[in-house]
């Protein structure tokens, strides 16, 4: 039996994650994506997740940046979500693999303008040589896509990772911390305690 009696960690991960967007005073889905590019070396950076079910735990970016050029070269990948106030974090690991395209347009479509052309004006991790040269872009999309709506770059999409392990933490006295693991098998999942 899993923590708090749940069998199933994305029914447990939706609970925690409800309490948290009660609790957590700015950015309750905020979570840290680790990727590793072609040596293996880790990096880590904060993205939003805007969907997790028994498919997997979604978030968006631009394709072309660092984090989509290292899943696209080795589509596996880490988050941890860590919820302070609380005192809980949890850590998914797995396969990431594209949304679809038509999930991709769903999601665009529902940001702000200024965020659509944000996605249209940034170069994402490539170098950026005045804060100017980005106004200037964003100046150029805004006109370009004047009247209407604004279409869905090719170079942005959604990522969604299918969990194959999912750790759930919880803060308890003297550092003695609960810690549950749940391992994806054939039929479900394996539960397991840890050490703190």
């Amino acid at each position: 039996m899993g923590q708090n009696g749940h069998d199933d960690p994305i029914l447990l991960f939706q609970a925690w994650f409800e309490e948290a967007t009660k609790a957590e005073p700015a950015d309750p889905n905020a979570m840290a994506l680790a990727t590793v590019d072609g040596t293996g070396a880790p990096s880590v950076r904060m993205v939003l997740l805007k969907g997790a079910d028994a498919q997997g735990f979604v978030f968006y970016t631009n394709i072309e940046s660092r984090k989509g050029v290292e899943m696209a070269a080795n589509p596996k990948a880490a988050l941890c979500f860590h919820w302070k106030s609380l005192k809980r974090q949890v850590r998914v690991e797995g396969a990431v693999e594209p949304v679809s395209a038509a999930e991709a347009d769903e999601y665009f479509a529902s940001r702000p303008r200024a965020s659509q052309i944000g996605a249209w004006a940034s170069i994402q991790s490539r170098p950026l040589e005045s804060r100017f040269a980005l106004e200037r872009r964003v100046a150029e999309f805004t006109a370009k896509f004047h009247v209407g709506r604004v279409p869905r770059p090719d170079f942005w999409s959604g990522y969604r990772l299918a969990p194959a392990r999912i750790e759930f933490w919880r803060e308890q006295p003297f550092r003695l911390h609960e810690r549950t693991v749940y391992d994806r098998t054939d039929g479900g999942w394996a539960v397991r305690a840890l050490y703190p």
